[in-house]
């Protein structure tokens, strides 16, 4: 399938798991595409090597997402590597777990610097190279409607805050015919939730499927909303989770 034939797409944090599952889909439509990564130059390259393959341009470039002055310089890289950009993936993100009681200063700045300034960030500096048809689409979390354990709060707190970023942006932009949208994951088969880990069972007790979900079921949404398909779709949240908030 070409949908995305002409496309030029940033994928942040995307050296494995849903990140790089959705870098390889975007390119299976037709997109060249750039993605960030804080440490893990070898699986980066392998993402580009596997999009190339495809026949598509693509490019890694290393970023530390908790760095503002980083992400804005990505997104130029990844201008300059692709020659525009299109579509905007704010995908990057970390976990940090322990109850409120608990947690650290340190670990709350991180949480906050990764999984919410930076998609502000990545943003604005996407913002004055994104024309009419263009696309930002970020990955929040199912938890940030549905809390199970304490110990999730502060992470949930921060996929909260999306929601709300996710409203306003697509609100501002959608005068110039661009669309903001966030797909929420829940239990997702990565190396951060593997289906046989530790609370793997439990999880999968609360999803109506009764089984995790894979990358390339997270990636497959974020390419229908990159889609032409979706271009009356803005404002909105997709929930890929098996039906766990139901």
């Amino acid at each position: 399938m070409t949908n995305l034939a002409g496309k030029r797409a940033l994928v942040t944090g995307a050296s494995r798991g849903i990140g790089a599952a959705i870098a390889l889909e975007l390119a299976e439509q037709g997109a060249d595409v750039a993605i960030t990564y804080e440490r893990a130059a070898d699986k980066a390259a392998d993402v580009v090597r596997s999009i190339e393959a495809k026949g598509r341009k693509a490019v890694a470039i290393k970023a530390d997402s908790a760095d503002v002055a980083a992400v804005k310089q990505s997104v130029e890289e990844a201008v300059a590597a692709l020659g525009g950009l299109d579509i905007l993936v704010n995908n990057a993100a970390i976990a940090r777990y322990a109850p409120f009681a608990e947690i650290s200063q340190e670990d709350v700045d991180a949480l906050l610097a990764v999984n919410v300034r930076s998609p502000i960030f990545a943003a604005q500096a996407a913002i004055p190279h994104l024309k009419a048809g263009g696309r930002v689409i970020t990955i929040g979390s199912a938890g940030a409607d549905r809390i199970v354990g304490d110990a999730g709060a502060a992470y949930y707190m921060t996929k909260s805050a999306l929601q709300s970023f996710n409203r306003g942006l697509a609100r501002e932009l959608g005068p110039r015919d661009i669309t903001v949208n966030l797909v929420q994951p829940g239990s997702t088969d990565t190396d951060m939730n593997p289906a046989d880990g530790e609370f793997s069972d439990f999880q999968r007790s609360l999803i109506p499927l009764g089984r995790y979900g894979k990358p390339e079921d997270v990636a497959a949404a974020v390419a229908f909303l990159a889609s032409p398909a979706a271009r009356h779709i803005t404002g909105t949240i997709l929930n890929v989770d098996g039906g766990a908030l139901t």
